[in-house]
């Protein structure tokens, strides 16, 4: 039986490029590595569960032993830098007990489906937190920890987290947290159900939305408004790079730093 589950994802171990490591505020990509080593094994008992949700190693095949060393039952979510060969070697792991392209998991009375890239799985108006799939999710890299602020989508990345794994009881508190932000802001006063019998004003509902959008897209949405035709041929989502990372974006297709990122992973080899 486990003592405490844990999330996490993205630790990208041996992956040497500038935009992570240094992004992430190290000085070289070993100062990572070691970091991610240590912060995970203070945090985590060898009789804990922890679900990694993607990308755990890049580069060279030495880069297996920084898993190695991690405590505790390894689960598996495959992301777009498991390649079948980086599969095949997490599998030889004596401390990796499950690998998946998704996980469901029922605990206490919440059930999680987690995923590499976020999964839209619920709906704020209807229903309760305890009756919806929340969605647990790595790949976007982001500081924050709900996507586009709903409450049944959470961030589990070390970006998010300072490098640290985070407990599947505290992503619980959050979220709950957050359902209360959220209820609040639609005039629902009770404190557990997700739907209030008040009809929220739809464009403050709106607003509310666009205001926790990046920049580049309040752009499009303010030229929507204004009926200026957009030629929205933004390839961020499938750049090396992410606007979440080099803080441009390639809205008009004419980014100067964008570098197609094979879905294999293959361009860090």
């Amino acid at each position: 039986m486990s003592e405490q589950i844990y999330v996490t994802s993205d630790l990208h171990f041996g992956h040497d490029r500038e935009f992570i490591w240094k992004a992430r505020g190290y000085d070289s990509v070993d100062e990572m590595n070691e970091d991610y080593v240590h912060k995970w094994n203070i945090t985590v008992d060898n009789n804990d569960d922890v679900y990694v949700l993607g990308d755990l190693m890049l580069g060279d095949k030495s880069n297996i032993e920084f898993i190695k060393r991690l405590k505790g039952r390894i689960h598996i979510v495959l992301g777009n830098h498991d390649t079948p060969t980086r599969e095949a070697m997490y599998k030889e792991l004596p401390n990796v007990v499950e690998i998946a392209w998704a996980i469901k998991l029922d605990y206490r009375k919440y059930h999680f489906y987690m995923s590499h890239f976020p999964t839209l799985t619920g709906n704020l108006e209807k229903e309760y937190l305890r009756q919806m799939t929340l969605n647990l999710y790595g790949h976007t890299h982001q500081n924050t920890n709900f996507y586009e602020d709903r409450p049944y989508m959470y961030h589990v990345g070390v970006d998010s987290h300072d490098g640290y794994p985070i407990l599947l009881d505290t992503v619980i508190i959050q979220m709950k947290n957050k359902v209360d932000e959220c209820k609040g802001f639609l005039g629902n006063e009770d404190t557990d159900e997700m739907h209030s019998s008040k009809q929220p004003n739809i464009e403050t509902v709106i607003q509310s939305v666009v205001n926790n959008w990046p920049n580049w897209k309040k752009g499009v949405y303010k030229k929507c408004l204004e009926n200026t035709p957009v030629a929205n041929e933004s390839r961020c989502y499938k750049c090396v790079f992410e606007n979440t990372n080099c803080g441009s974006s390639d809205i008009w297709g004419t980014c100067p730093i964008y570098t197609r990122d094979p879905p294999d992973g293959g361009f860090y080899g």
